[in-house]
Parts: C-alpha cells; structure tokens; sequence
C-alpha cells in the first residue's frame, strides 16, 4: 500500500514546485521606460528600459527604422537613483506632470514603472517637476552616452579619419557632464588610444580623455 502513495506524493511536490516558480515570476524587479519621441530630430526615438536586477535595453534610431532593441550595462548607484527618483513620483501612479501652458513642442516624454503584472505611465512634454527633470536628464544623459560610444566604434571600425571628430564631441558632452557613466566608454578609447594606424592628435586625446576618467573615478571612490 505503501507503494500506491508515492505517485500522489510526487505530483503534489511538483504541483508545489509550480506554484513557487510561478509566485517567484509574480514577484519580479520592477522595470523603469523612458521613450521620447520627437519628430524631426536626431534620433526622432529613444527608448531605455532599466530593471531593478541590472538588466537593461536601449533603442535609439529615427522612427522610420525598425525597432531594434540592444542590452546594455547600468551600475547600481545610477539604477537606485532612477528607482528613487520614481518612487518621489509614487511610480507615477497618478502622475501629472506636463506645465499644461503653451510651450514649443519639445517631444513627447513617456514614463512608465512595471511591476508584478501592473504598470503605470505618465507622459508630458514639457515639465517642471524637479524629480522627473532629474529622471529625464539621466535618462536622455544614458541615451547620449550611448550615442557616443557607437559613434566612436563606428569610426572606429569603418571612418578612422573622423575618430578624432568624435572624440572632440564626446569630449564636449563629458565637459557638459550630461554622461552618467562615461567611464563605460574606457575600452574604446583604450583601443583608440592605442591604435598606431590613427593619426597621433586622436590617439593623445583618447588617452587624456581615459586618464582624465580614471582620475576622477579615483576621486569619487
């Protein structure tokens, strides 16, 4: 008889197993959007998904290219900042965030927290809420880093007469300090500042641009 129970016994352990696989799916980090879509400009689309685990996507392109979605890194620091930030906005549940006044169309913003199944968005093109400008800027500062690391292997790789070009731009940005992480650009600039098939005013500035982001990587920690 004793033989008869091990089969019942053996489904319900399985049919448990399902149960927490599917509660452990249920319960999963939650994921912040940023999409800005601008007609007319360069890039028209910019998308980044960031999620509590450390997974995260980007789209960047004009909106007649077809979507095309790319893994990419974000640190700690930056991720809790973000979550931060949306949890001030109460994960946008509820949230108005447009001037309501007649300003120039400056795109529109979408904001958008998901979590367990629920999410909730906010959109607005123009505001003044303190929380969701810092939102944006690093949102809009990530895209823009991201731009300049392609640009710079894309020259790389295919233009090494205009890697300098883009190395004066992403030197701009990262006077501006728009770039939350430019330290991500470390390897490019690594392999430009050590490329001796590129004229020598390239490599140099690659290389200070480098000793100027591990110095202050080393100040910060």
């Amino acid at each position: 008889m004793s033989g008869h129970g091990r089969p019942g016994k053996t489904i319900w352990f399985l049919l448990a197993l399902l149960f927490v696989s599917a509660a452990l799916r249920a319960d999963s980090g939650a994921t912040i959007t940023y999409r800005r879509v601008f007609k007319g400009s360069t890039p028209e689309f910019i998308e980044i998904k960031v999620s509590e685990d450390g997974a995260a996507s980007f789209d960047i392109r004009q909106s007649s290219e077809d979507a095309d979605p790319q893994p990419f890194q974000v640190s700690e620091p930056v991720r809790a900042k973000l979550f931060a930030l949306a949890a001030e906005l109460h994960n946008f549940d509820g949230a108005d965030l447009d001037v309501h006044r007649r300003v120039a169309d400056l795109g529109q913003k979408t904001l958008r927290y998901e979590k367990n199944g629920q999410a909730h968005q906010t959109q607005f093109n123009y505001t003044i809420n303190h929380s969701a400008t810092q939102l944006q800027t690093i949102f809009e500062g990530l895209a823009q880093q991201l731009e300049d690391r392609d640009l710079l292997q894309q020259r790389l790789k295919y233009d090494r007469l205009g890697v300098n070009d883009a190395l004066v731009q992403f030197e701009l940005h990262l006077n501006q300090r728009v770039l939350p992480e430019p330290e991500r650009l470390l390897p490019v600039l690594d392999s430009i500042a050590a490329d001796s098939k590129l004229v020598d005013v390239a490599r140099q500035r690659a290389r200070t641009l480098a000793e100027r982001i591990r110095a202050s990587e080393s100040q910060s920690q």
